[in-house]
Order: C-alpha cells, then structure tokens, then sequence
C-alpha cells in the first residue's frame, strides 16, 4: 500500500468539498448577472413561486411517508442506524433536487437577459446554472456516503442510505414528470393545435405551469434521479468489495475505499472539464457542452491511473473504470444521434409529418426501439469485459462506479436545458425583440438533446449499477438459495419482474393523461370566459392552472410508490427469496428497454416539431407542424415522465430486496 487509507478517505471527502464549492461559486456568478426588466422578473418570480410552492408540497407530502418508513425499518429491521441513514439519504437526495432549482429558476431570467448582448453570454450563464445542480449532486452524493461509512464501518448499514435516495428519486420523477407533462400537453393541444398560438404565448392560461414543469420535472427531478444513482452505485461497489475481499482491513480496505476515490478524482477532472464549455455560435453549442464531457472523461481516466498505481500491483480495476467510461461515452453519442435536431432519424420524423399524425407516431415508435441496440450492446459487453478483466462482479460495479463518477458534468449539461427552455418562454411572454429568440431558440434546441442524453446516461448507468445491486443481493442470501432458470419460483418471478416496468408505465403515463385532460378542458375554459383574451387584451388566470397540475401530481404519485415498495415484498414474502431475485432480473431487462425506448422516442418527436417549427416542411401553423405537435404530446410522458422514472423504479426495487433479504429467508426458513 503506497498510500495510507486515511489520506484515500481524506481525498474523498476533499473532493466532495471541492464540488460543493464549484456549485457555490458558480451560484454567485448565476446571481451576479442583470436579471433583465421588470416584465422580465414578474416572470421569471411567477415560475419560481410556481416551482417553490410545488416542491415544497410535494417534499411534505414525501416527508409523511419517509418518516412512517424509518419507523417501520426500525421496528422491522430491529435498527435505528439503517432508519437513520434512510432518513438522510432521502433529506441530501431531496437537498440537492432543491438546490439546483433554486439555482435554476434565478438562470432563466439571467439567461434571457444575456440573449440580448450575445449567445455566448446567454449560453455561459445557462451552463453556469446547470453546473449549480451537478456539482451539487456529486458534491452532497460523495460527501454523504464517505462521512456516512467512516461512523459507522460497515457498507451494509449504508443500504438504508441508499433506499432513502432512491425512494426521494422514484417520487421526485413521477411527481414532477406529472406535472411538467400534464401542463406541457394541455397547453400545446390547445394553443398549438386549436387556438394556432406560439409555444410560451402568454394568452395562454398553462404557459407558466409549463415553465414551473421544465424546473420541477427536469431539473429537480434529474437531480435527485442522479443523486440516486451516484450513491446506490457506491454503496453497491462497496457492498461487494466487503463481501469479496474481507471487512475492510488490511489490503481489502483498498477495494472497499476505492468506489470512493474514482468520484473524487472524478470530481475534479469535471471541475476543469467545465472551463473548457464555450459556445459562441449556434451550430457550436453541442459541440462545446460534448467537449467538456469528453475532456472530464479524459482527465477522469488519467486520474484513475494514477490512483491504480497509488493502490494495487495490477490493472484491473483501472481496465474496469475505463470500460465504464467508454460506455458512457458510446451512450452519449448514440442517444444524440437519435435525438439531434440535425441527425437522420429526426429528419426523417420530420419529414413523416408531410402525412399526418399517425406516421409520426408510427416512425417515432420505431426509433425509439431501433435506438436501445447500440446502448444494450454496449452495456452487455461493458459489463462482460468488466467481469471477465475486473474479476468479477466487483470489476461490473468498479465500471458502473466510474460512469456515475461523471453525473457532475453530466447533470450539469442536463441542467441547462431547462434553464435554456425557460429563457426563451420568459423572451416570449415579455415581449423582448425577435433577435433573442433567435438566440434562445438553437440554445433551447440542443438542450432538448442534452436531456435526451442524460437520461441515457442515467438509464444506462442504471443496467450496469443494477447487476451490480443484483450481486450484492445474490451475495446476502444463504449458499443453498440457488437462483436458476431451472426453478419455478425463479421463472415465476422473472415474468413478474418483467411486468412491472410495463404496469408501472402505464400507471404513469395514465397519471399524466388525467392531468393533461384537466389541463385542455381549463385552458379552454379560459379561453371561452375571459372576455379578449384570444386578442392579447386580457390577462389569463395562470394561478388556476398551477394549482391543477400541482394537485394532479401530488394526488398521483401515491399509486406508483406503492407498486415499487410493495411488488417486491409480497414476491419475496409469497414465493421466496429465489422468486424476488427472479424479479430484479426481470425487471432489469425490460426496465432498460422500455426506458430507453421511451426517452428517445420522446425527445426525437420534440426536436422533429422544433425542425418543423424553425421554418422547415411549412413552419408553425403548417399541417405538418400539427402532426408534429401531436407526436410530440405523444413524446412528452415518455421522454418526461414514465421513461426517466423507470430508472429509480429498478433500483428501489433492488434496494428493497437488499433490506428485506435477511427477514425473507428467515420466514422461509422457519
């Protein structure tokens, strides 16, 4: 050991620390920009008391069911240490969603405003904002589950940690996706499509529940989705290297200290990757938020060397977090070119449109599944190179470890879409001069692909943390529990396991369907009762519409929550520990299809309406443009809603399993 142990600790925690600061630095730079004109921040403080008002509802309601959780851990798992760490993990998985809202509701304006001097200054403050949320997330991700090991000495414990995140992250997804979704539907089926009115038109009554969404569901939501990620892959690397390599001591506190320090060094490889993001024309933009996921990647890759060095005579892990890496970035390309305004399955989605709604939804359904190839494959050789040159499971988790180590850059790309979304509605509805929209506009464009891309990051980094979790399951059960295909119990749980994501789809995408109803029928309701408003001469109720999705969001993450919490369980309880490690499989496998068919097929249609609307196939207005809309109301739950939310879906699923291993065998047992 070259290295002591506590300097390794003294490097995560040290990283964790560096992070939080790059978030706070960057926040006073978000805040020392001109906020823009009076009409401009009546604006922008609608959306933000909109979002406010939201997320706090929607973290009380979440904090009612997080307490009545720890009692039952407590009680059931005869350990307040476990409930405690639950109670934590969800508080930083719910801090950090908050953070970076808070963040990014003060950007937008601050975006729209530098739209007026130039796109690199609008641009520079969209990614500053964005970086706020990310380096948050790694920065309290890090620093929660190193400062939580280091009191309490055994990985085990931190389950509850991770089960308190993934919990925050399922209902943090389906709450906002169904708000963002139910307002974004209603408000183009009525003011696109029947009323012929411009995305962010301020005559319409749901066009700030729309900007509150782009926060709540996107950036919030992201958040504490990565946040959960980052962590339960940690935990997992840790839980296997405890049970491959011993408790911790002598040479087997290298593995076990490790998943840890790839985040640190990780951290700091995104810190200057960031500095290299500089955009100065449109057809640059992606071009300059790709290079500074690359350039992380690379300096993350160097740093890893050094640190394999530092701790082992080989170069396993090291091939491992490589590994983990490339996937990340084979991801990322392959879910922009499927998404990319300028790439060939949105042209071609475009161009579908010449025939009407139903071939775009056709196409776009065909994309979606023609798009989880590339990302499968190379998640299934990621994770068969990883086992085979890593030695084992722990070599799958040490590659899943080194693609979450990048969420700080990477959910800092995703943050500035919203941001970027928001900027061009406040441009819109205050009336600037076209000369921002046509900054803000490209700048919105490529955000709607740089979300494309997180959630692919997000859903794929999910498989591979999944096996990882699946391990660690495997790993707490006693050596006579075998899980073979062979066993009915198994198989019976498998089918299971494989329904779930489909059921708890359709729960979702029905959540958001009520939600969009309630919205059309309100909008126009509006439209009808309020004397000129069509002729821009009134004033709609903006109030009524947040008030609706936010009471159709909180009313329906209720159904979801209890599916994820309690599938698990009764299969556990009723056929099994081996019938429940049926389930993980299963729902690992088509949890990862159906989501990233979903979030790509979603994203597509949304650029293939903005191709359209930027003066291709007819423009705005045109009946190509019309079936655009519709797939892309079609697109929204699944880019937004039930795609993203699959991903906390398997590994709160997973995570139940790890907690409620010991108590299943036992039942079975006696």
């Amino acid at each position: 050991m070259v290295v002591a142990i506590s300097a390794l600790y003294a490097l995560a925690f040290a990283g964790s620390i560096v992070a939080l600061l790059f978030a706070l630095l960057s926040t006073m730079k978000v805040l020392r920009q001109d906020p823009g004109n009076e009409a401009m921040r009546q604006i922008a403080s609608a959306i933000k008391e909109g979002a406010v008002a939201f997320l706090n509802r929607q973290y009380k309601t979440i904090a009612v069911i997080t307490v009545i959780l720890a009692v039952v851990i407590a009680v059931a798992l005869e350990s307040y240490v476990l409930a405690a760490a639950f109670v934590l993990g969800a508080f930083l998985s719910a801090l950090a969603g908050y953070i970076g809202m808070m963040v990014s509701v003060r950007a937008n304006v601050r975006t729209a405003q530098a739209a007026t001097k130039g796109l690199r200054q609008a641009f520079d403050v969209a990614f500053t904002g964005g970086a706020v949320t990310g380096f948050a997330v790694a920065g309290l991700g890090l620093l929660g589950v190193t400062v939580l090991y280091l009191i309490l000495k055994d990985p085990h414990l931190l389950i509850g940690f991770g089960f308190g995140a993934s919990l925050i992250s399922l209902f943090a997804r389906v709450g906002g996706g169904i708000y963002t979704k139910g307002a974004d539907v209603g408000a183009d089926l009525v003011g696109k499509v029947e009323k012929g009115i411009p995305e962010d038109d301020p005559r319409n009554p749901a066009v700030i529940a729309d900007n509150v969404g782009d926060n709540v569901g996107d950036c919030a939501g992201m958040a504490a989705d990565l946040f959960e990620s980052y962590t339960v892959t940690i935990i997992a690397a840790m839980l296997l290297a405890w049970t491959a390599f011993g408790s911790g001591t002598g040479s087997a506190a290298n593995e076990l200290v490790l998943p840890l320090v790839l985040g640190a060094v990780a951290i700091l490889a995104s810190v200057i990757g960031s500095l290299f993001v500089r955009a100065s024309e449109p057809d640059k933009i992606w071009s300059a938020l790709n290079r500074g996921i690359i350039i992380s990647a690379v300096l993350s890759a160097a740093g890893f060397f050094v640190i394999n060095n530092l701790m082992f005579d080989h170069y396993r892990y090291f091939v491992s977090a490589i590994i983990g890496l490339v996937v990340t970035v084979v991801i990322g390309q392959v879910t922009e070119y499927y998404t990319a305004a300028n790439r060939k399955p949105v042209r071609q989605i475009a161009d579908s449109a010449k025939t009407g709604p139903a071939t775009v939804i056709i196409l776009g359904v065909a994309k979606g599944m023609e798009s989880t190839l590339v990302p499968v494959l190379a998640i299934v050789a990621g994770a068969f190179l990883a086992y085979t040159f890593g030695g084992g499971f722990y070599g799958v988790a040490i590659a899943a470890t080194a693609m979450l180590a990048m969420t700080a850059i990477i959910v800092a790309v995703d943050a500035y879409g919203p941001i970027t979304d928001n900027a061009g509605g406040i441009a819109e509805m205050s009336k600037m001069p076209d000369s921002v929209r046509k900054i803000t506009d490209p700048l919105d464009a490529v955000g709607n692909t740089t979300k494309a891309v997180t959630k692919g990051f997000a859903i794929g980094s999910a498989g591979l943390a999944a096996l990882s979790l699946f391990a660690a399951y495997k790993d707490l059960l006693p050596k006579s529990v075998v899980l073979s295909l062979y066993d009915p119990k198994v198989v019976a749980g498998l089918f299971i396991g494989g329904l779930l994501p489909f059921l708890f789809s359709s729960l979702t995408m029905r959540a958001v369907g009520r939600a969009a109803f309630m919205m059309v029928e309100e909008v126009r309701r509006q439209f009808r009762a309020i004397p000129g408003l069509m002729k821009g001469k009134a004033k709609p109720d903006y109030a009524r519409c947040v008030d609706i999705s936010t009471k159709a969001a909180i009313r329906e993450l209720a159904l979801p929550g209890v599916l994820a919490v309690a599938a698990p369980l009764a299969v556990g309880f009723l056929l099994g520990p081996e019938a429940l490690g049926g389930l993980l499989a299963g729902a690992i496998v088509t949890g990862l299809l159906l989501a990233i068919t979903m979030t790509t097929a979603g994203a597509a249609w949304d650029n293939a309406k903005k191709s359209i609307e930027a003066g291709n196939l007819g423009g705005k207005g045109s009946d190509a443009h019309k079936a655009a809309v519709v797939g892309d109301t079609v697109g929204d739950p699944f880019k937004d809603t039930s795609g993203p939310a699959l991903n906390p879906l398997i590994k709160v699923l997973n995570m139940i399993a790890l907690l409620a291993a010991g108590l299943i065998v036992s039942y079975h047992l006696f």
